[in-house]
């Protein structure tokens, strides 16, 4: 027979029932914040995809002189290939060559009336030309070494292009190009 009083496991199991909803209405722990993007991934290793040569000719660039005003000395500057492998010290070695080398030593400026030069040095070519007509060449070591860098600026590696500003008689500007050989 079933009687219609309460047994002790029906009280206990009433008890686990209320609890239980209890437990479950009651507001929830702080959770932790979703991690960032960057955090998500944090335990993976980081790996460089640029080469560390790229970097150290960033910093060797950097080093040698830095500009206050890059575009007061170059303008139009274009990268024509980045790829293109053009040792650091082959570039600096051509840049002095220009003018048949004579701003290189103790020349001060390019000497003669040259209105087009070019010079070459390992894996790096220099060609050099008067925007006008009328006009010559006539850069100081200084002048020229200030363009470069400049360039280089907008264009940490590879060949590029540009009008190096104030580099010809009269106040005109130089076109010149560095390409790999």
């Amino acid at each position: 027979m079933l009687s219609k009083t309460p047994t002790l496991f029906s009280i206990l199991l009433l008890l686990l029932l209320s609890l239980s909803s209890i437990a479950s209405s009651a507001p929830a722990a702080p959770r932790a914040p979703k991690p960032r993007w960057f955090e998500t991934y944090s335990h993976v290793a980081r790996r460089a995809i640029v080469p560390q040569s790229y970097y150290e000719v960033l910093h060797l660039r950097r080093s040698q002189y830095t500009l206050a005003n890059p575009r007061s000395i170059v303008k139009g500057v274009v990268c024509l290939d980045r790829k293109a492998h053009i040792i650091a010290h082959d570039e600096a070695a051509a840049s002095l060559q220009i003018c048949n080398g004579s701003i290189s030593g103790s020349g001060s400026k390019c000497q003669g009336d040259l209105k087009e030069t070019s010079a070459k040095m390992g894996t790096a070519r220099f060609t050099l030309r008067s925007m006008s007509q009328k006009q010559t060449i006539n850069v100081s070591r200084e002048k020229w070494q200030q363009c470069v860098w400049a360039a280089r600026e907008a264009c940490p590696t590879g060949s590029l292009s540009g009008i190096c500003l104030g580099a010809a008689t009269w106040g005109g500007s130089v076109g010149f190009t560095l390409g790999g050989i």
